[in-house]
């Protein structure tokens, strides 16, 4: 007999063998759900038959996958059980059952079993994610390969601003109290943002404050420039000489005012429409809009962000209408210990996670790997 809570545990793996990580599930209003050896093995061969064509699973087709010498009758009172426990639904009178959102999170919470991925597949992940010159060709190369090996669309988030050091900084005049700062992090990335001042800056007060900038902070990460030099510096601004008045203005409007919104990069989302859950025109419009507007998806992100290893949000579960047809699977990535971003594969609820979990691992190690080597 197998029991086993509705909510979802956090998964973690090691290399290639995965273990689950022990914590204690949400409070949920619902009851837990009790299943006979049968009915839990049904309940597998009708998922994996799903999963696989598609296609409604009628009892009969179901007795033929189970190989178990069991009346039609019998076949017809455990989907009824099933269904009764809401697990599979019938999307029609006289169609057979698919899995619901509930049955697919009890199959990844208690049933699933991972599979070895291929070896060309292993071979992508470990030498196409390497480090680069310029982060975002990493990450926009690492999305296009989590989307080219699953067949369905793949997604990095850009990593945390804060997390990045500063290596260099220039201030140049422009028009109109305008710079334009310069930033180089973590000797590869190059930001270039236009602020406004105050006043107008000579050009010789800008260099006096860029050069003061690098001396005390190159090697630094933002959040420690922000809060030194806002902290010791703010306090005492009536009694601070233009040059230092100046690194206070460029330091508030550079790392705080003008701090870039999150931002993702996504690959392969085309592949979404040959689905055939998906394939509505309106749904899929809905979930284009979403891609594109991001806010929505950001924030689920930011969900998956505040918690270490693998997540799965199938269906309604993103709280997000758009993605009421997709499971989104989540794996964070970081370097020298410190959670940076997330990646994730977004597919139908039909996909074969099984597969795709130790994908998004796998390539979640990878990255980590590749920004470590690039600091």
């Amino acid at each position: 007999m197998m029991l086993c809570n509705r909510r979802g545990r956090v998964l973690d793996f090691v290399g290639l063998s995965i273990k689950r990580v022990k914590h204690n599930p949400m409070v949920d209003s619902r009851k837990e759900i009790e299943l006979s050896a049968r009915a839990q093995y049904l309940f597998r061969c009708l998922i994996d038959r799903y999963i696989a064509d598609g296609v409604p699973v009628g009892s009969r087709t179901l007795a033929r996958d189970a190989k178990l010498e069991l009346s039609p009758a019998t076949i017809r009172n455990v989907m009824a059980d099933l269904e009764d426990c809401g697990l599979i639904s019938s999307p029609h009178t006289s169609a057979g059952r698919v899995p619901t959102v509930k049955g697919y999170r009890m199959f990844v919470d208690c049933m699933v079993t991972y599979k070895n991925l291929a070896p060309t597949d292993i071979m992508r992940l470990t030498g196409e994610v390497r480090s680069e010159a310029d982060v975002r060709v990493l990450m926009e190369k690492t999305s296009s390969l989590l989307s080219d090996v699953t067949k369905l669309a793949g997604l990095v988030m850009m990593p945390k601003t804060d997390s990045q050091a500063l290596r260099q900084v220039e201030f140049l005049p422009l028009s109109d109290n305008r710079v334009l700062v310069i930033l180089v992090l973590n000797d590869h990335e190059v930001q270039n943002r236009v602020i406004h001042t105050a006043r107008t800056y000579t050009p010789s007060e800008l260099t006096q404050a860029q050069n003061y900038l690098n001396r005390a902070f190159a090697g630094k990460n933002i959040s420690a420039v922000k809060q030194d030099l806002l902290r010791d510096m703010t306090a005492t601004r009536h009694e601070m000489n233009s040059m230092m008045q100046a690194v206070v203005e460029m330091t508030q409007k550079v790392f705080v005012e003008s701090e870039p919104e999150k931002d993702y990069v996504l690959a392969g989302q085309t592949n979404l429409m040959d689905v055939t859950e998906l394939s509505d025109m309106e749904k899929l419009r809905n979930l284009f809009d979403a891609f594109t507007q991001k806010r929505d998806i950001l924030q689920l992100l930011d969900q998956a962000l505040n918690a270490s290893g693998v997540q799965i949000f199938i269906g309604e579960e993103s709280g997000y209408e758009a993605l009421d047809g997709c499971s989104i699977v989540t794996s964070t990535y970081g370097g020298d210990g410190e959670t940076l971003g997330v990646l994730a594969v977004i597919g139908p609820t039909r996909m074969e996670y099984e597969r795709v979990i130790p994908i998004v691992d796998l390539t979640a190690k990878m990255l980590s790997s590749a920004l470590n080597s690039m600091q």
